[in-house]
């Protein structure tokens, strides 16, 4: 049995403007705050001496190196991604940013906003522009029905309300 994992497919390269102050706040969090405190906790460990048997030096560069993967990851993604900073013209259609309310056959509503991969972890609400369900949504109507098949599936949803909304920052 071989190791080989196929790489993942690339996320899209779309991010809101709430979700770009995010991370570059964890990013200016990590390097400024994070980053220095852990540094004087290695540097601390390590003048206590013999460092192959210390746990504390150890254990703070594991998390130096965590912070570094992390930091690089954000800059990279932060230089990849689009801010879209603005509405669609026509905002009766569905599209990034979008808050759309569905309702199945059940009559059982759910709210969620069409957002970047970058930013699920934020909202329980959100999902990814690249997940099927935002996928079937976009570019429809209020009114619209919409056909998503999920685990075999099909499930059948009608669209209520599409609606742009400013986030408080």
């Amino acid at each position: 049995m071989s190791r080989y994992r196929p790489p993942a497919p690339p996320k899209s390269a779309y991010i809101t403007q709430e979700g770009a102050q995010r991370l570059l706040a964890e990013l200016k969090y990590l390097w400024k705050e994070k980053r220095p405190a852990v540094t004087d906790t290695v540097r601390e460990a390590a003048a206590q001496g013999d460092r192959s048997e210390n746990a504390e030096y150890q254990y703070g560069k594991r998390q130096l190196r965590e912070i570094d993967r992390r930091v690089r990851y954000l800059e990279k993604r932060l230089d990849a991604c689009t801010v879209v900073d603005r509405f669609p013209n026509d905002q009766s259609q569905v599209f990034f940013g979008a808050w759309v309310t569905v309702e199945d056959d059940n009559g059982e509503g759910k709210q969620y906003r069409i957002v970047g991969p970058d930013e699920l972890d934020h909202h329980e609400r959100y999902i990814s522009i690249d997940s099927p369900v935002a996928r079937a949504l976009l570019k429809k109507r209020e009114g619209d029905e919409v056909v998503i098949v999920l685990a075999g599936r099909e499930k059948t949803y009608y669209i209520d309300k599409v609606e742009y909304l400013e986030v408080p920052q």
